[in-house]
């Protein structure tokens, strides 16, 4: 696949603190292929100073390409990526965080099956990696691989991170798709969707993890886990016809390097999952 531009979104609530070092971090990653990068700023209306940093930062860095897009109300983090993703102009498209937890260095782990021509979205996994992971919380580490296994279930993929941030799609996929979830439970309303398109590949790569504690700005809480838990059902029992169908294309077996093909919608995939 010929992919000339990497659209990145980032969804943003009182990240003040912390924008302008993530954007630093983007802006010093070199994509394969010298492939453009289009960074999406989503503030959902923050009560800090985000906006300001983030006109800061655009005043004192012209040449990148940035868009910055603000809610006026606070709709939470699922309604903010549903803008970003509405206004993604790439070929591909990836979902990032403000904080510091998740790595932009990683983008071409992710990049990698797409641009082989194996896959049509790409996870980063937490649990699958010997990278760097600070260690936190172990209750949402149970938690985590509860949802991701509870969620599994019903999509019948191997996933093993659901809930993680980096989440890499084929732009025209994800923007075919009816998102509904304005909150946290964006996760397993995607992951539901995506697992239904007719002939996806989705494929795993184990990332590095600099988790946030309470006290440095982390905002996810327990009652969080339990609309997981409902959209988790809501979005596999009832289940909303998808429009896009994956076009066909060539069988192309990857490298034996890196990849974990999750996606049993192919027998390429099923193949390799059985081995």
């Amino acid at each position: 696949m010929i992919v000339k531009k990497l659209s990145i979104v980032i969804p943003a609530y009182n990240e003040g603190k912390t924008i302008h070092h993530i954007l630093d971090k983007i802006q010093e990653v070199e994509l394969t292929n010298n492939i453009e990068k289009e960074i999406i700023i989503i503030n959902d209306c923050s009560q800090d100073d985000t906006e300001q940093a983030i006109n800061r930062y655009m005043k004192n860095n012209p040449l990148m390409n940035i868009q910055y897009y603000k809610h006026e109300v606070n709709k939470g983090k699922g309604a903010a990526l549903h803008t970003g993703i509405k206004k993604a102009t790439g070929e591909i498209l990836i979902i990032q965080d403000a904080d510091l937890e998740y790595d932009p260095m990683e983008y071409n782990l992710l990049l990698s099956p797409v641009l082989k021509g194996v896959a049509d979205v790409v996870y980063g996994s937490r649990f699958l990696s010997h990278r760097e992971r600070r260690v936190l919380f172990y209750w949402h580490s149970v938690g985590n691989k509860f949802l991701t296994f509870l969620s599994n279930m019903f999509t019948n993929i191997n996933l093993t991170d659901m809930e993680t941030c980096y989440k890499m799609f084929k732009t025209e996929i994800i923007q075919s798709l009816e998102l509904n979830e304005k909150r946290f439970g964006f996760e397993p309303e995607i992951t539901a969707k995506i697992s239904r398109v007719p002939g996806i590949r989705i494929y795993e790569v184990g990332i590095s993890y600099f988790g946030r504690s309470y006290e440095e700005g982390k905002k996810i809480g327990w009652r969080d886990g339990f609309r997981a838990i409902y959209c988790i059902l809501k979005y596999n029992l009832i289940r909303q016809k998808v429009k896009y169908v994956v076009k066909e294309r060539p069988v192309m077996m990857p490298s034996p390097a890196a990849v974990e093909p999750v996606s049993m919608a192919s027998s390429v995939s099923r193949r390799m999952s059985s081995n």
